[in-house]
């Protein structure tokens, strides 16, 4: 067994640990040497000072020393076994589940003077320790000061840490894969010494470089994945896409506002994928509201007038529906342009597969069945991955493969999502970001009221809708929750209604996929002019009447989902406005949160605040398909680490550096059988 092959070796490998043992670790998702070793303290306990029992704390592990008077051994089945115990100052009992009277009297023979350790309780005016942790004559074979970890039932302490220093000792010297330069920054702390001082009690309530190189090595990791991604796409030679400046001629007759500097660069960088022999792999990034399908369309033309065909995945059928009319009605009537999704009818189904595959069709709309095995492009030259910020890097490479070489990957996306984790999340592709939306696109005004003023806002909302507007009301609940004061869409929709009658309609999680598509249709044609609905219109859809929001119980949602929610209204020339209801008594936080949404419009920088506010996962809400989540990396306290980590990748690929020096890295961190699937 090689060095590292010992880290991902099975625990039931190591001395002390059997099928009983193995299988409480396995609770815990510890499998390997390597999970022991990630499973951090997370407190340490000092039994250096001796106390006597007058000055114990309860809910405090300390150590005593006391004499063993009487022993109580009831006969009754499940009662405990308590041992009497005391000093000078008071008394004490050691209270045994489970353990036997031959052992018991073994551990803590009858008038002897024993040094005890354990976590102090209190019952009946008395002190106790229920199961000591440890018992010695010896004073000093108790150690004195060693690290706390989360233990599972049945797993005692003591055999925890025993067998966590029989791997701590056996830990071996790995060679070093960091560069010199990189290693500087950490003192020159090795990968071993790193663990063995992450394992330290000493260490345990303080970071040190140490913590810093662990977290760079995961960081790493990933970036790793990445890079091997771009590599191999960048690998791969294509037909170049020829065209001229037709297409974005015919689109610009059409639309009524000039495309903004971001949309034009944006445009730039995809065309300039297109016409080169390398296949392309690029994040089209942009605010809500920035105008990221519309330079996804003008691309789709050049690719088709070049004689390639173009696949647009959505991730609802509203949204491809609305994709659909939009091309329909930018593009040229010689483009044949279609819809597939689980509402086209069989005969349909079976003539567009077959016109796929004759070349007829130029441009497929629909939703996550245009990927199924069955349906087969003859000429498949661009595919556009709209609002599928849940896949992950393996879901892309696939996606990508079934293209064939010849098919460019556009993926877009409206999370605003800071640098550090596009790094992480889109390492594997080139990047083109839309800031500035169109200058038609009327800033949203943001305002915020206490819940206790709701009449005021349905009499504005009545106002508004006498204007011809169209309003979105957003509850976080489906239903009234004892638990949590929150007010549901169904009761408010009901509420409502006794005042707009017919006018009002609600959407939510729970109705099924017709249900959900008749409301947002009603809602769109004007049939309705509320719709009350949980957060599910967060994404995507584009409803241009609709210029009014509001959003209950504000305070409880995250930065980035109020601004995503915010971005269903000002898609049209109206005048927009977001209302943020909210309870008495906020946190100090909920006030940040709410006073930066009312004084900003700019997604990246409300993003970049969140993460500051709530973290990452809370902002993302989702892991990437194939990769864990970071074990101890987090993009917004780390942000250095992860721009050395950029500039690393940057010089490793520079150098063209061969792997195999990672490859324990790669395993260690569950990443080698990821890139194994993937190229």
């Amino acid at each position: 067994m090689s060095s590292f092959e010992y880290l991902l070796s099975d625990i039931n490998n190591i001395n002390g640990i059997g099928t009983k043992t193995a299988k409480l670790f396995r609770k815990k998702n510890i499998n390997t040497v390597f999970d022991l070793l990630w499973t951090l303290p997370r407190d340490f306990v000092d039994r250096s000072e001796l106390v006597k029992i007058n000055e114990l704390h309860v809910g405090k592990v300390q150590t005593i020393t006391v004499n063993v008077k009487k022993y109580n051994f009831p006969r009754i089945r499940n009662l405990p076994n308590r041992v009497l115990c005391d000093d000078d100052t008071g008394t004490l009992e050691c209270i045994f589940f489970n353990s036997y009277e031959g052992y018991i009297k073994k551990i803590l023979p009858a008038n002897s003077k024993v040094t005890i350790s354990g976590k102090i309780g209190y019952y009946k005016n008395r002190y106790q320790i229920i199961n000591p942790t440890h018992i010695s004559s010896n004073t000093n074979s108790i150690k004195k000061i060693f690290s706390s970890y989360s233990l599972t039932d049945g797993l005692k302490e003591k055999k925890y840490n025993n067998i966590i220093n029989k791997v701590l000792k056996n830990i071996p010297d790995l060679n070093e894969w960091l560069s010199k330069e990189v290693l500087k920054n950490f003192n020159y702390i090795t990968w071993k010494n790193s663990v063995l001082e992450l394992h330290d009690p000493k260490n345990v309530k303080k970071k040190g470089d140490f913590l810093n190189r662990l977290i760079f090595d995961e960081i790493m990791s990933t970036f790793l994945i990445n890079s091997k991604v771009r590599k191999s796409i960048k690998k791969i030679k294509k037909n170049k896409k020829i065209f001229d400046s037709r297409p974005f001629d015919i689109i610009k007759k059409k639309i009524n506002f000039s495309l903004t500097k971001d949309q034009l660069d944006a445009m730039s960088q995809i065309n300039k994928d297109l016409k080169s022999n390398q296949k392309m792999f690029r994040l089209l990034q942009g605010d809500v509201g920035s105008g990221k399908t519309i330079v996804a369309l003008i691309s789709s033309l050049n690719v088709i007038y070049s004689g390639f065909q173009v696949c647009l995945m959505a991730p609802t059928e509203i949204l491809a529906n609305q994709h659909f009319n939009l091309a329909k009605k930018l593009f040229n009537k010689n483009i044949n342009i279609k819809l597939l999704t689980s509402k086209t009818e069989r005969i349909e189904k079976k003539e567009i597969l077959n016109d796929l595959i004759n070349n007829n069709i130029n441009m497929l709309v629909g939703t996550h069945s245009l990927f199924q095995e069955k349906i087969k492009y003859k000429n498949l030259g661009l595919i556009i991955i709209d609002e599928q910020h849940k896949f992950g890097v393996k879901q892309r490479k696939k996606l990508s493969d079934k293209g064939g070489n010849n098919c460019d990957v556009l993926v877009m996306s409206a999370t605003p999502i800071p640098r550090t984790m596009i790094m992480t999340i889109f390492g594997d592709m080139d990047t083109s970001i839309i800031k500035n939306k169109p200058k038609n696109r009327k800033e949203i005004k943001t305002y915020s009221k206490i819940e206790t003023k709701i009449n005021e806002v349905v009499a504005f909302v009545a106002k508004q809708i006498e204007k011809g507007n169209q309003v979105f009301w957003v509850c976080p609940l489906i239903e009234e929750s004892k638990k949590i004061d929150h007010q549901s869409s169904v009761k408010r929709y009901e509420n409502l209604k006794k005042t707009f009658k017919n006018k009002i309609g609600l959407l939510h999680g729970s109705l099924n996929k017709e249900e959900k598509n008749k409301i947002l249709l009603d809602f769109l044609n004007k049939k309705i002019d509320i719709l009350v609905s949980t957060t599910v219109i967060e994404v995507g859809i584009d409803f241009p009447n609709a210029n009014i929001i509001i959003i209950e119980n504000a305070n409880k949602f995250g930065l980035s989902q109020l601004h995503q929610l915010r971005g269903r209204v000002g898609r049209g020339d109206k005048e927009s406005c977001c209302i943020l209801l909210f309870k008495k008594n906020l946190s100090e936080n909920a006030k940040k949160r709410i006073n930066i949404l009312k004084n900003s419009n700019d997604g990246f920088k409300i993003s970049e605040e969140d993460m500051k506010l709530r973290g990452y996962g809370d902002l993302l809400g989702f892991k990437q398909s194939g990769l864990q989540s970071f074990r101890l990396a987090d993009p917004v306290l780390n942000e250095d680490l992860f721009l050395l980590a950029e500039k690393e990748i940057k010089r490793i690929e520079t150098e063209n550096q061969n792997l195999d020096k990672y490859i324990p890295l790669l395993k260690m961190y569950d990443r080698a059988d990821i890139i194994n699937d993937l190229v």
